[in-house]
């Protein structure tokens, strides 16, 4: 049956259905392929079978997901590229790129450069668009549509209706994708560079963490092969936050970003043990990378012996001052501890070799190789230039006084030294009760031994909380490459958090990295980032608030409570409406919350942990919060979460990220007065 030319959903929907069905055209034809002649070996075989696995799934098609969101209809061929069609042409932007059997585009790929103006014209500059045209859907279902003339100047600059709904929303389950809703100045960021780093502030519900993995997904489109050979990491605070976010990228087609926490990149030890916030701040000090390397270099010693190789009749003797050049040069050439190891032996062999040549032979590399695994060579290299474990170079720092006072002299004062100190030394690696912070020393001894591996571009989400030495930990994994830094100065919540994103990227080893802020709000209701703002004053004076572009103010209410019975109840509100809900509290009384939820019938899981539409509420300890997000947020005692931390301007910093993590709508619940900042 022919669909009327005068129903345009109709229409629409007849080409959501046929772009549908040439995506499992797309899928089957895949599957079909044969490589059984076409391998020259197995290892060939996996490799190619598992890149057509890779593409399988790459190509599923999302029931509930919507394969397009947008149309534009172009006055030119865009860019002038006939290849991609006649004047005029239509371009529907979508996830991914869908062709017909004939190879013509029936969805482009969101970030395709003719898909641009979709996210970047405007009244003021079309970009060469005559009509943009959003879609709005129920479940899968194409279900309404709505237009922009941006070439016609008859037509006001509005708001779409379309898009506020799709930031607004209601969300149950992991972060989604916001390919449907990206903004200029975010596209910007997104499309920018693979040579440069950019460092994104953003406060709360800018969108700075999706700016940052769309980033990662347009990086991959633009330069696919060069990162299929370098790797792409994106790296956040803990696994719950890599839990709530690892969908995002899946969902657009890009299944081979690897994901970690800091702790993941160091894990070199077994972490058993915590740390004072004294111990942890000196540890994480970016001095203590020079500490390190004093120590590990106090092991090369000065020849005082010349080093005599027997070869046959022969005797070949290389001086004590000859061999003390040598080590001199290696250690002026500034490489890696055994790197300079493993060169030294080859040294010494060449130096008999020149001999050799003077006395008339014609030695060749076979006779140098030779010469450096002699036993006298090798003895000599062990003496000069012994090998060094890392771990047992940081456990001997932390459990010696002297060795770190030789070591500390002039960078670290007595009571810095003592506060690292570890009170009870360990008696091996394995028995050490290791901290986070020790973990991080120990994989800086390790780089300054063996070169890190380095990635093509990493992702450092929430990052305002690292220490200089996690920094650096981080950009040994992209020294070669390049990163996208995201975080927000006001979240920061360590006693060693951030304090300008210029010394930040210093340490990280990227000084020209670029510095964007993001202050438009898309997540957080007007009424809730309004009372969170006043705590910016008190715990980042220089930043600026952010300012909500949500045309739904949200819900808001500060609650008086008289017992946890209250605060039940103020979830079972939340949970009445439709979405996710989030009761977030102090750390200490989480335990009484979830024994007042279960006394209630009420079913609830732990942040990280998968939400259904039966159970919808989140049980999230404060300490937690930073990164999540929820429909609706039920806080208690905003008190008890300043107090939970060491000093108060991290508890306020604390409570300004559990204040800011609604999306529709806020109730506070207190018995205890509430901060006095808080108005």
């Amino acid at each position: 049956m022919s669909t009327p030319v005068d129903d345009p959903l109709a229409r629409e929907r007849s080409h959501l259905a046929a772009s549908r069905s040439a995506l499992r055209a797309m899928r089957e034809d895949v599957e079909a392929l044969d490589i059984s002649d076409v391998t020259a070996n197995w290892v060939n075989a996996e490799v190619l079978a598992r890149q057509i696995e890779e593409r399988i799934k790459a190509l599923a098609d999302l029931s509930e997901t919507p394969l397009f969101f947008g149309r534009l209809d172009y006055l030119h061929a865009p860019g002038g590229e006939r290849a991609e069609g006649a004047e005029g042409e239509r371009f529907y932007v979508g996830r991914r790129h869908v062709h017909d059997h004939d190879g013509d585009p029936m969805v482009i790929d969101w970030r395709a450069p003719v898909s641009q103006p979709f996210y970047r014209a405007s009244k003021k500059d079309p970009m060469d668009i005559a009509l943009r045209r959003r879609f709005g859907y129920t479940g899968g279902d194409l279900t309404a549509y709505e237009d922009e003339h941006l070439s016609d100047p008859a037509e006001a600059a509005r708001t779409s209706k379309l898009l506020q709904q799709e930031i607004e929303r209601p969300r149950v389950g992991p972060m989604r994708d916001i390919v449907a809703t990206i903004q200029p100045e975010q596209d910007e960021i997104v499309r920018s560079g693979l040579s440069g780093t950019v460092c994104v502030q953003g406060g709360p519900g800018t969108g700075k963490t999706a700016v940052g993995l769309h980033r990662v997904a347009y990086l991959l489109y633009a330069h696919r092969e060069r990162l299929a050979r370098t790797g792409t990491l994106v790296i956040g605070p803990n696994r719950s936050f890599l839990h709530y976010i690892e969908q995002v990228l899946p969902a657009l087609g890009e299944l081979t970003v690897q994901q970690a926490t800091v702790e993941d990149l160091v894990a070199h030890v077994e972490i058993k043990g915590t740390d004072d916030a004294t111990a942890a701040v000196v540890k994480g000090d970016a001095r203590m990378a020079e500490v390190l390397r004093r120590a590990l270099y106090s092991h090369v010693t000065t020849p005082t012996e010349p080093v005599v190789v027997v070869r046959g009749s022969r005797r070949w003797r290389v001086a004590a001052y000859e061999l003390e050049e040598i080590v001199r040069e290696l250690l002026d050439r500034d490489i890696r501890y055994g790197a300079a190891r493993e060169a030294l032996p080859q040294r010494i062999a060449h130096a008999v070799l020149v001999q050799m040549e003077r006395s008339g032979e014609a030695p060749d590399d076979r006779v140098q190789d030779a010469v450096a695994r002699n036993s006298a060579v090798k003895a000599a290299v062990k003496a000069i230039w012994p090998p060094v474990d890392p771990a047992k170079l940081v456990l001997r720092l932390l459990s010696d006084a002297e060795f770190l006072a030789a070591h500390a002299e002039r960078i670290l004062d007595a009571d810095e030294q003592k506060a690292i100190l570890w009170a009870k030394p360990a008696r091996s690696v394995k028995s050490a009760r290791w901290s986070a912070a020790d973990a991080v020393l120990v994989d800086e001894a390790t780089d300054l031994v063996r070169r890190t591996h380095s990635l093509g571009h990493v992702v450092l989400d929430e990052a305002q909380d690292l220490s200089p030495m996690q920094y650096r930990a981080v950009g040994r994994r992209c020294t070669t490459g390049s990163a996208t830094v995201l975080g927000d100065l006001a979240q920061g919540t360590t006693p060693w958090a951030t304090r300008s994103w210029e010394e930040a990227l210093s340490h990280l080893g990227k000084r020209d990295a670029v510095i964007e802020e993001l202050t438009a709000g898309f997540r957080v209701p007007t009424d809730v980032i309004t009372y969170a703002s006043r705590l910016l004053p008190h715990i980042a004076p220089g930043l600026r608030p952010v300012v909500s572009i949500r045309e739904n103010p949200g819900r808001f209410e500060v609650r008086p409570v008289s017992g946890t019975a209250d605060v039940v109840a103020a979830c079972r509100e939340s949970l009445r409406h439709e979405g996710s809900t989030g009761l977030i509290a102090a750390d200490a009384r989480v335990p009484a919350l979830a024994g007042a939820l279960q006394d209630a019938g009420i079913p609830y899981v732990g942040p990280g942990e998968e939400t259904t539409r039966e159970t919808r509420l989140t049980l999230v300890p404060a300490s937690l919060a930073k990164g999540l997000e929820y429909d609706h947020v039920v806080l208690d005692e905003p008190g008890a979460v300043v107090d939970g931390e060491p000093d108060e301007r991290t508890g306020l910093r604390r409570l300004y990220v559990a204040l800011t993590r609604a999306v529709s709508g806020l109730t506070v619940t207190h018995a205890a007065p509430l901060p006095e900042q808080l108005g």
